[in-house]
């Protein structure tokens, strides 16, 4: 099934993500299926850069600038060497969802219950926006 994905910041304009093809094996029946399935292929990604090493990591103008309006420029490499484990970033989104860290919108209707029954159809657009917090002082 595919799916079209983009993710937004609620302090910024531009997204932070701008609106990326997203393919799933199969039609997910609830809010908690899809979060489960984003999760694991982001886990599976992220296994594949940790293992994936360049050479020579160069970046070109134009990710330099892509990267810049995001706000940080980097080649993509992962430091750490613990490896994710798709259980605890799963129960991590989910837990991050319950406590309204991030909206879930299919075709601009707002996703509100992870076990409700989810219609979803292909070409659907995915917008997922995540709220910042806010750090300071108190005064």
């Amino acid at each position: 099934m595919k799916l079209y994905v983009t993710v937004k910041s609620l302090g910024k304009r531009k997204a932070v993500l701008e609106r990326k093809e997203l393919l799933l094996a199969s039609r997910p029946q609830t809010l908690r299926a899809l979060i489960s399935e984003i999760v694991a292929g982001q886990v599976q990604a992220m296994r594949e850069r940790q293992e994936q090493g360049e050479l020579i990591p160069y970046l070109t103008a134009s990710e330099i600038a892509e990267q810049g309006d995001n706000g940080k420029v980097g080649f993509g490499t992962v430091y750490g060497e613990t490896k994710p484990e798709v259980e605890q970033a799963t129960a991590a989104a989910l837990l991050a969802f319950e406590d309204g860290l991030y909206k879930v919108f299919v075709q601009e209707e707002e996703c509100s219950a992870l076990d409700e029954p989810l219609r979803l159809e292909e070409g659907d657009e995915l917008t997922l926006i995540r709220f910042t917090m806010l750090a300071g002082r108190l005064w």
